[in-house]
């Protein structure tokens, strides 16, 4: 059964990114500024998500903490997507030693469990938006790396790859012009999955108080404020969790209907 694209998940996604772009310059409200005969007030026309314990709007806060939110979730994507593909390609295309090399880095990595592996080099180095990016994003290739090598594996064992290699055609025109557009669906549902990962990552790091800190927020981080008055001001986490489950629900209905296109297409070219 074909499945349709889910508009109303690329509608919310593409909600939540101009709230995060262009809110804070439309709304009035500065997302630092403490007001003492606010604390705490419950959502309201003047305060639609309410205010924290130091009676900032919570509103502008989420808008502002949604750009680093997405710009970490984003750019780590970007990062260990570029990572994967080059390691995965490079390592189904050469083989030989490439592909030991590959299978040993890819074993290290994996060694230990991502998350504790995040936690470990955060804990040593001062966190920051661009330090997070890094971190994620060297910790979360290795998924889209053996994607790539499997899919790379099948496409050169294809005989039109092996005619070109024959007739001495450059491996770089091998590469990007057959090699890189029939991983482009793997890559972009991999993209996908990074994106939301990536967000769930920096917000668990934040929560813990391993990610970003004030003055700088995020989602996780403004989560992470309102532990301590979770039992009375219920608002000042549940806004902020429920950015972070729409952006990674809406992204995950995307990747499967990417997935889904990538798989119909597949079956289409072997009836062919």
């Amino acid at each position: 059964m074909k499945r349709k694209l889910p508009l109303i998940s690329l509608g919310i996604l593409i909600t939540l990114v101009l709230l995060s772009l262009l809110g804070p310059l439309l709304w009035g409200q500065d997302p630092y500024t403490f007001h003492r005969e606010l604390i705490l007030q419950t959502p309201s026309l003047a305060h639609p998500m309410g205010t924290d314990r130091l009676g900032r709007d919570l509103l502008a806060r989420v808008m502002q903490g949604g750009r680093v939110s997405l710009l970490i979730g984003v750019g780590s994507a970007v990062i260990a997507s570029l990572i994967g593909l080059i390691m995965g390609v490079t390592a189904g295309y050469f083989k030989g030693w490439w592909d030991k090399s590959f299978v040993v880095i890819v074993d290290l990595f994996l060694t230990f469990p991502t998350f504790f592996l995040l936690l470990t080099l955060v804990s040593y180095i001062p966190a920051s938006s661009m330090i997070l990016i890094i971190v994620i994003s060297v910790t979360g290739w290795m998924g889209t790396a053996r994607l790539i090598r499997s899919e790379s594996y099948r496409i050169a064992s294809q005989p039109f790859i092996k005619v070109l290699r024959l007739a001495k055609v450059p491996t770089r025109t091998i590469i990007f012009k057959y090699f890189l557009p029939l991983l482009a669906p793997i890559f972009f549902v991999s993209f996908t999955f990074g994106v939301s990962g990536a967000i769930l990552a920096e917000s668990g790091l934040s929560y813990l108080g391993l990610g970003i800190t004030p003055p700088d927020m995020s989602w996780g981080s403004i989560l992470s404020d309102g532990k301590a008055v979770m039992e009375i001001a219920w608002w000042v986490s549940f806004f902020p969790g429920l950015m972070i489950f729409l952006v990674t629900f809406s992204l995950i209905q995307i990747s499967d209907w990417l997935q889904d296109r990538a798989n119909r297409r597949e079956i289409t070219s072997n009836e062919k």
